[in-house]
Parts: structure tokens; C-alpha cells; sequence
């Protein structure tokens, strides 16, 4: 479409090629690429952001390579319909992929286009793989039985999570009993089974002639993909978990993001920030409140945001400490009576937190990171919640994005510690993205 219909412009050798016949062939070697990178492994397509990356690095190679076949061979490629079909492409491919993996979720979310999963582990590894399984159903695994070696077939752990035990003695012969009668597809190995590596060896060879996956689950949690490292050592793999890394060089291009996307977002967000402090302003209370909370490296800080509460909401807190829906922690009140009705769809939207974005300017706070606890909360920390002041507090970040004020302390606490033991920056773009969507739906809103 870039030439018209009729327009054949490009010459290979005495060969004069229609754009519509190069838009054909480059589609399917593009469709092959896409194959050959693995981004429709069943490991990969519905959940996470490894089949949006490897559908980026296969495109990436697959223009580079013409770029280059192009300039060795003096081929005449117009540089316009490179130029078009490569961002068309890469958002046709992504926008496909993110409705086929909606529909996908809401399959799973019935039990369907879901792998049966026995869990082969001790009795509390197994306990926690059978939780974690089942926290995120769009990963696509359904725990329906577990092998418990050395166990009893009334494991109150086991009953506690709902799945029945397929048995105690753990055997070759027995896993593979248990799969037929559980109808199960996959085999999940955990810490606490006693099997020996030579007969670990014999299941994977006795699934694979049944063509059931096996997946090793060592007991690592929190750990990102991008730090674990497999190295085979005489048929042995090693697993190696790289150290989280907080190198200055990181730091500064997360600081160059924060001050030029804040500084943007007050430029244009401007005229809302005056309505709003209108609209404030209206009950004759000051427009901003401010409230100290610790930051980086436990330094202090006031964090701004727009008051939608009454002028004196902090001394009434204690006579509500009792009626708190917080997690033990943070005080929380679904229906907080010192909250104003401008202040009420203020907090359902999130807009009383938009002058935080000057604390991102001035470096007290990031556009992502963990949550700005208040110093009461701070004294409350065990010893390993401190890791979370080993980066700047964010507007936004993992606890944001995964039901806000509706977690327990429990998960407050290891989503944050997850997002500092495992920063990138690309990480920080999907957070962002994903904000905006829980800002919309408002839920854990309050």
C-alpha cells in the first residue's frame, strides 16, 4: 500500500519483485522467525513478558538481517516500507498476541487449557508449590494431587490447601500410577522427595515416552528469571542465582527517567492540578498535606499529597485504631469518616497522590518503587524488611498493581522485597503500564 497497486520498484539482479509478493514472503519468513525463537512455546504464551521479548528480539534479528542482505547486495529496499512495516508488524504481532492471551485467562479461569499438575515434594515445599499454583491461575497449572514421601495420607498441611494426597511411598511405579489415576499431564518435583538422582533420570525418561512435562521446582522463591543461570557440571545442572545488583549506572538512568517523565507529567497534567487544588481549596483547609515517611536508606522525607481528608484527620486516628481494615500494619478504613467527598473519588482514582510526582522531581521518591511507610510503621519492621529503604519509595510499584490496600502485611511485605531484590528498568515500564489499569479499576481502592 505504501506504492499504490501497481508499482514494482524493487530489483534483484534482471528480477523486478512486486512490494505485495516481498510483503508476502518477509510475513511468512517473519511467521518462521517467530517459530524458531520459541515465542509459541506452551512455557512461555499467556503469562509474563518472555513472549513479548522474544517477539522483539526475533523481529529485531529479522530486519537487522535484511538491513543487512539489503546493503551487501546493493539491493534497492525502499527505505519507507521498512520503515512502515516494521512498527505495523511488531504492533499487529503484540496486539494479537495480547487478546489471544485474554482469551486464554478466561479459559483457565474455567479449568480449561490447563495442565493437571501432580506436586512430588515434602509436605510443606508442597504445600507452598500447591499455594503459589494456585494463587496465579493464568500461569496456567492446576495442582490435583500430591505425593507427600514419608508423609501420612491425613497431612493436615495438604488438607489445609485442598488437594488430595496421591500417596506416601514415593516410587517411579507410583508416580506414574498416580498420573493415570489423576488424569494429570505434568509432574512438578519439589524440595523433600527421596528419590535418587538415577531414578529422577528414569521418571524423566518414563514421561517423556508419555509425553508428560517435568518441571523442577527448586525451594527459590522471589528470585526473577533474569538471575538464575543454568550451568551443566558432568550432566549435572547448576543452578547459579546471580547477586541482585544496584550498580550506580542503574541508578542513574532510573534517576534521568524519573526527573524528565515526572517533570512531563506536571507540564501537562497542570490544569488538573489547579482544578483539583480548586476543588480543595473549597472547605477553607490547606490544598496540600504533608506527612514525613522514610525513604532511601531510611532517611526522612514529606511526602505531598492532595488533602481529602479532614484539616484535623491525624488526631483522630487513635479514637479509630480499633476499627482499622489495614493488614496489622498500615491503618486502613473502607469507609474512613475523616475522608471529605471530594476527597472520596479523589482516592478512588488515585488523583490525591498526583503531587507526588514534585517528590520524584526533587529525589525524595521514584515513579516506581516500594510503598513511603510512615515512621510508625518503619519501627514496626522484622530485621529483612529494611531491604525495601535499599531503594527510593515509588508513587507506584508491585504492591500498586497487585490489589493496593486489599493485601495482607505478609504480601505487602513480599512484593516489595521481590521488587528490590530483582530491579530492571523494563520491569519498571510494565509496572507503569499495569498502573494505569488498577488505577481504572479502582479495586483496593480506598
Amino acid at each position: 500500500m505504501r506504492f499504490g497497486f501497481d508499482k514494482t520498484d524493487l530489483m534483484i539482479g534482471p528480477i523486478t519483485v512486486s512490494y505485495w509478493v516481498c510483503g508476502l514472503i518477509l510475513g511468512a519468513i517473519w511467521y518462521v522467525m517467530l517459530g524458531a525463537w520459541d515465542s509459541r512455546k506452551i512455557r512461555v504464551v499467556g503469562a509474563g513478558t518472555d513472549e513479548y521479548k522474544l517477539i522483539l528480539t526475533a523481529t529485531s534479528w529479522l530486519f537487522g538481517t535484511l538491513a543487512i542482505v539489503s546493503y551487501a547486495f546493493s539491493l534497492d529496499t525502499a527505505r519507507g516500507y521498512v520503515l512502515l512495516a516494521l512498527p505495523l508488524g511488531i504492533c499487529g504481532i503484540v496486539l494479537s498476541r495480547w487478546v489471544q492471551r485474554k482469551v486464554l485467562h478466561r479459559q483457565r479461569a474455567r479449568g480449561e487449557s490447563t495442565a493437571k499438575v501432580l506436586v512430588v515434594a515434602g509436605s510443606a515445599a508442597a504445600a507452598h508449590l500447591v499455594r503459589s499454583l494456585s494463587r496465579q491461575p493464568s500461569a496456567g497449572f492446576e495442582p490435583v494431587a500430591v505425593h507427600v514421601p514419608g508423609g501420612t495420607m491425613e497431612d493436615p498441611l495438604m488438607h489445609a490447601v485442598g488437594v488430595p494426597i496421591a500417596g506416601t511411598e514415593l516410587t517411579v511405579a507410583s508416580v506414574m500410577a498416580s498420573i493415570t489415576r489423576h488424569g494429570a499431564d505434568t509432574v512438578a518435583m519439589s524440595s523433600g522427595n527421596t528419590l535418587s538422582p538415577n531414578e529422577i533420570r528414569d521418571l524423566g525418561w518414563a514421561l517423556a515416552d508419555r509425553r508428560i512435562r517435568l518441571i523442577m521446582a527448586p525451594a527459590l522463591t522471589d528470585i526473577a528469571g533474569p538471575r538464575l543461570h543454568v550451568q551443566p557440571v558432568s550432566g549435572l545442572p547448576l543452578v547459579h542465582v546471580s547477586t541482585p545488583q544496584f550498580s550506580s549506572g542503574a541508578h542513574f538512568a532510573k534517576r534521568v527517567f524519573d526527573i524528565v517523565t515526572s517533570g512531563l507529567l506536571i507540564a501537562v497534567l497542570s490544569p488538573l492540578f489547579l482544578l483539583l487544588a480548586a476543588i480543595v481549596r473549597g472547605d477553607g483547609g490547606p490544598v496540600i498535606f504533608k506527612q514525613q515517611r522514610v525513604g532511601l536508606t531510611g532517611e526522612k522525607f514529606h511526602m505531598f499529597k492532595f488533602r481529602s481528608m479532614v484539616v484535623n484527620a491525624e488526631d483522630l486516628i487513635p479514637e479509630l485504631a480499633e476499627q482499622t481494615d489495614g493488614n496489622g500494619v498500615m491503618f486502613k478504613m473502607k469507609n474512613d469518616p475523616r475522608v471529605t467527598p471530594a476527597g472520596r473519588w479523589m482516592r478512588r482514582y488515585s488523583l490525591d497522590e498526583l503531587p507526588q510526582l514534585f517528590n520524584v522531581l526533587l529525589g525524595d521518591m521514584s515513579l516506581v518503587g516500594p510503598r513511603p511507610p510512615l515512621e510508625s510503621e518503619a519501627a514496626e519492621y522484622e530485621r529483612h524488611v529494611h531491604r525495601r529503604f535499599l531503594v527510593k519509595p515509588g508513587i507506584t510499584g508491585l504492591w500498586q498493581v497487585s490489589g493496593r490496600s486489599n493485601l495482607s502485611w505478609k504480601d505487602t511485605v513480599r512484593l516489595d522485597l521481590y521488587y528490590v531484590e530483582n530491579w530492571s528498568f523494563a520491569g519498571d515500564i510494565v509496572i507503569l503500564l499495569k498502573t494505569l489499569k488498577a488505577v481504572i479499576k479502582v479495586d483496593g481502592a480506598y
